[in-house]
């Protein structure tokens, strides 16, 4: 993995002209075009000890509109999770680094959204995936070296089923079930929470 070459944008060249904490909506500020213009490649092991780089992360919550739930997981809380800093968490995000076999589509960051979703669960009736928003957080050092692009993907399927380790356990969750993790769940982790107050916005 140390020598796994991932998709990284400069922070001053992504947050120059439109700094934020937290979520920014998509109509705000374009930073997945400014991203495409902007990205080159560097190896994982020192993109992830240099917040002077920010990897773009699509993260994509699956949600069933019709009938109201949410994808929710936990992530493995041993070494089948290979990101230490996140093992054992609550989660409704999925998604993971661009790599270099994204680049063969036109739009690599969207690649890796629906590579990633295709490795970790099986679902039938997807729609198209829409983003809702961008999230950058810079509390940890996780949040200071990743961006998330938050989408939302729609399913008219009732179950969403695992197909890795890294997922230790998932349930498709209402709205009140999720609001209620959120007050009493202290490992949700922060992408999640930060992702909540726009996903339910657009639930509404």
């Amino acid at each position: 993995m140390g020598a796994t070459e991932i998709m990284v944008v400069e922070r001053e060249q992504l947050l120059r002209e439109r700094p934020f904490q937290g979520f920014s909506p998509a109509d705000a500020y374009d930073y997945e075009s400014l991203m495409l213009r902007h990205y080159h490649y560097t190896p994982r092991r020192l993109a992830e000890q240099d917040p002077r780089l920010k990897q773009p992360i699509a993260y994509c919550i699956i949600v069933n509109p019709a009938m109201g739930r949410i994808f929710f997981y936990r992530r493995a809380a041993e070494e089948a999770y290979h990101e230490k800093r996140l093992r054992d968490k609550f989660s409704i995000g999925i998604g993971g680094h661009i790599d270099r076999i994204d680049l063969a589509s036109k739009n690599p960051i969207r690649a890796s959204m629906l590579r990633e979703i295709g490795e970790e669960v099986a679902l039938d009736g997807a729609h198209e995936p829409r983003i809702l928003g961008y999230i950058n957080d810079d509390v940890d050092m996780v949040g200071k070296v990743h961006f998330g692009l938050l989408y939302r993907l729609d399913t008219d399927a009732a179950e969403v089923i695992p197909k890795t380790p890294e997922i230790a356990s998932a349930a498709m969750v209402t709205v009140a079930e999720w609001r209620g993790m959120l007050q009493r769940e202290a490992g949700i982790e922060g992408w999640s929470r930060i992702a909540s107050d726009p996903l339910l916005a657009s639930l509404a």
